[in-house]
């Protein structure tokens, strides 16, 4: 399934720990992480990173704990779908007889 440009994972964690009675930095420190670290990416700046998709799957109870990294690949794809390159030729092998 293509996505069209899909969210920032940043943003959608964003969104859901504005329901959480936390402040960014009590979050950050829940996860174990520098307020920075945390504020980057939920201001889009920074990746999430299959450990991080760990500790925030895991802080916000969800069994699927590799669930934001996906989300991580499928915007990074799709941003680098969206970018001029030149296009690779495909390599012609050659037919054994």
């Amino acid at each position: 399934m293509n996505m069209y440009n899909p969210a920032h994972p940043g943003a959608v964690i964003k969104d859901i720990i504005e329901g959480i009675p936390m402040t960014v930095g009590e979050f950050a420190a829940h996860l174990g992480v520098s307020r920075n670290t945390l504020s980057r990416i939920l201001n889009e700046k920074a990746a999430v990173t299959p450990e991080m998709s760990i500790k925030i799957a895991e802080a916000l109870g969800q069994q699927q704990t590799d669930i934001w990294f996906k989300v991580q690949n499928q915007y990074d794809f799709w941003h680098a779908k969206q970018a001029r390159r030149k296009k690779i030729q495909p390599i012609k092998f050659n037919q054994a007889a």
